[in-house]
Parts: C-alpha cells; sequence; structure tokens
C-alpha cells in the first residue's frame, strides 16, 4: 500500500511516502530560501508530499539561525524558486507555517527582545540553535544554547499573531506551494497554549481546555478562510512532551483538537510520534479514536520502516506514512524503499547550517 496513491485535498499523491519537515538551517541572508535548497527538496520530489522545514511567519516566530522565513517579498520569491524545482519533478509541497514562541533568543529577536509564549514559563534544558559569532549562514557556524525567559502574549497581539499566520498562508500560496501545514508540536507557539503545563494564563486563553485550545482554533480557521479546503494541514504531537510541553490529560486534550479540525474542514493531521529509541508507543485506542473524530486524512511520522508503514495502513488509522531523517541522507528514498535498498548513513555533524555537504550530495542508488 505504501507506493499507491491516496486522495489528499484537491491532488492524487504518487505514493503515500511524505518528506516531513525539518529544519536544515540553510537559508541566505534575510532568511530567504536559495538555489541550494530547491535543489535539496527537488532531489526528493519522488515523495508523495513534501512538507517544508518549519517557516516562520515573522521576525519574531523565528527560533534558531538561518531558518527560513515567508513574510518578506525577497523570502516569498526564494520560496518560488523552490516550489517551481518541486513541480518541475512532478512533486507536491506544503509550507509548514510555524511560530516557535517561546523557543527562541534575544539575538533572534527584533532589538533584542524577549520571546513571547502563552505564559512567561521558561523550558529548563531546551535549546535554539544561535549564530553566536555573528559570521553568517556562508560560515554555518552555530552553537546550542538555552531558551531566552519569554514574556506573555495579551490579547490584542494574540489577534495580530493570527493575523500573520493567515498573510504568511498568502504568502505561501503566492510563493507557489500547493498547501499549508500548521505546526502545533513540539512545544512550539500554538502548542504552547494547548498543553496545560505550558499555558497558565487566566483568561479566555487559558484554563480551561476549550480556552487553551482557542488559539489553534483561531489560527486554522484563519488560514482555512484563506487557503480553502484541501490545502490545510496541522501537526500535533499529543503524547510527546518535547521542548517543556506537557499536558496533563493528553488523549482529551488531543481528541478535542481533531474535532475541532474535522469541524474546520482541515485536509489531514500530521501525528508526530515520539521517535526517540526507548519512546513509548502511541496505543492503539487513540490512533482508532483519532479516526473516528477526524474525518480527514491522518499522517503519521516517527521511527517509522518500511514493514511498520505498511502495518500502519494496512490497519487503516494512518493514510500517509512520513520517514523524516532517511530522507536527510537518502534523495531517493521512496525508490530505495520500494526496491528493498540498503539507505545511506546521515551526516549528523552536518545537519544544521552550512553548504551542500552533507545536504544535496548524498548518492542516489540509480
Amino acid at each position: 500500500m505504501l507506493f499507491t496513491s491516496h486522495r489528499l485535498g484537491d491532488f492524487d499523491t504518487r505514493n503515500r511516502i511524505v518528506m516531513p519537515p525539518m529544519t536544515r538551517s540553510r537559508a541566505g541572508r534575510g532568511d530567504v530560501a536559495t538555489e541550494l535548497m530547491a535543489q535539496y527538496y527537488a532531489q526528493r520530489a519522488g515523495a508523495g508530499l513534501i512538507v517544508s522545514e518549519g517557516t516562520q511567519i515573522s521576525r519574531q516566530g523565528q527560533g534558531y539561525a538561518w531558518t527560513p522565513g515567508i513574510y518578506s517579498a525577497e523570502q516569498v520569491a526564494g520560496w518560488r524558486k523552490v516550489t517551481d524545482a518541486v513541480h518541475a519533478q512532478g512533486g507536491r509541497m506544503f509550507a509548514q507555517l510555524w511560530h516557535v514562541g517561546r523557543v527562541s533568543h534575544v539575538a533572534l529577536q527584533d532589538s533584542g527582545a524577549a520571546p513571547v509564549s502563552s505564559s512567561p514559563l521558561t523550558a529548563i534544558g531546551v535549546k535554539v540553535f544561535v549564530d553566536v559569532e555573528g559570521r553568517g549562514p556562508e560560515a554555518g557556524v552555530g552553537e546550542m544554547v538555552q531558551h531566552s525567559a519569554p514574556r506573555a502574549l495579551n490579547v490584542e497581539e494574540i489577534a495580530g499573531i493570527v493575523a500573520d499566520f493567515a498573510q504568511a498562508a498568502r504568502n505561501a500560496l503566492d510563493a507557489g506551494f500547493d498547501g499549508v501545514e500548521l505546526h502545533g508540536a513540539n512545544g512550539y507557539l500554538i502548542n504552547q497554549f494547548i498543553d496545560s503545563q505550558a499555558n497558565n494564563r487566566g483568561d479566555e486563553y487559558g484554563g480551561s481546555l476549550a480556552n487553551r485550545l482557542r488559539f489553534l482554533r483561531e489560527v486554522a480557521q484563519a488560514v482555512f478562510d484563506v487557503v480553502g479546503p484541501g490545502r490545510l494541514g496541522v501537526r500535533l504531537a499529543p503524547l510527546t512532551t518535547l521542548q517543556g510541553a506537557v499536558d496533563d490529560t493528553p488523549q482529551a486534550t488531543y481528541l478535542a483538537a481533531a474535532k475541532i479540525l474535522d469541524d474546520i474542514g482541515a485536509a489531514y493531521i500530521h501525528i508526530a510520534e515520539a521517535d526517540w529509541d526507548d519512546a513509548p508507543g502511541m496505543p492503539d485506542a487513540f490512533r482508532e479514536a483519532l479516526r473516528i473524530v477526524f474525518g480527514g486524512s491522518l499522517i503519521y511520522s516517527g521511527r517509522y520502516t518500511k514493514q511498520r508503514a505498511e502495518e500502519a495502513l494496512r490497519k487503516g488509522w494512518a493514510d500517509l506514512i512520513g520517514f523524516g531523517r532517511p530522507f536527510i541522507a537518502n534523495p531517493d528514498l521512496p525508490y530505495r524503499l520500494e526496491h528493498d535498498l540498503p539507505l545511506n548513513e546521515g551526516d549528523r555533524t552536518r545537519y544544521f547550517g552550512g553548504g551542500a555537504q552533507g545536504y544535496t550530495d548524498y548518492p542516489r542508488a540509480a
């Protein structure tokens, strides 16, 4: 089943393999997508769907050095080169829109301002990639440092960020993307509103589950109103506790989130499972409940092999499967999986920052 097509929104995928978003920190000056990035994504256009690396909707939304933005005319033009290259290879591509919230650093913010979040809570031990020496993207030399202490957003500012997401969605369509995926997972801003231990607000955006889901609802609705049916996906990480985002009742919380997205008309939910070696598995009962609650497509990413992917598709709780790190070192991953060929190993020292080495120079099998 992995190599069959699937109707996703307005198009049929060439297979059920997704290249999920992976930060590579290769954007150029002004956080503009480059020709090298266009080559990288075009090499991987054999996926049924590519979801771009996290793309900040504003300067405030940036959390790592040299990640691309989608809020300036130059950034939109840069992404157009990428989508044109992917489409020329017959691929499909969604832009992942993110605002990292507190997972940022004063060095990345305008005038050294504090990052923003649902609440003024620091996630101790959560680090971000920063150009501490100020050498720029050409050098590709950065350092992982503790994120800076955030301040809480006020209600008027929240409305402004919702508007930023909507504008970023318009920009993504102008850049030629086939749709957009909202990053609501992995401890970033949307997740900082959803999860109970990351949100201690006392207003309409905190406290009750309905209030904590309000920001997700407003952002998803605003973006859906821009892109329309078949073009909105949302990434969620229901049962993980990444980057300090912990929820006290995660199954109830994320089933409620899925119902909101179903009501809005999202084309898919992209579930980010725990991907470390000894991570607990996701209960089948929860997967089945998601299928009942959400009528769109379901994508799962995290530690999947060809065999596990086929099992997930056969059991019916997944429609597409994301293969993350294997795509870094295997631009022809779908071909290798289909023909049971060995996979290249990725060079972890070159995952973030730098140039073509460890990025576009991995060999193809054929």
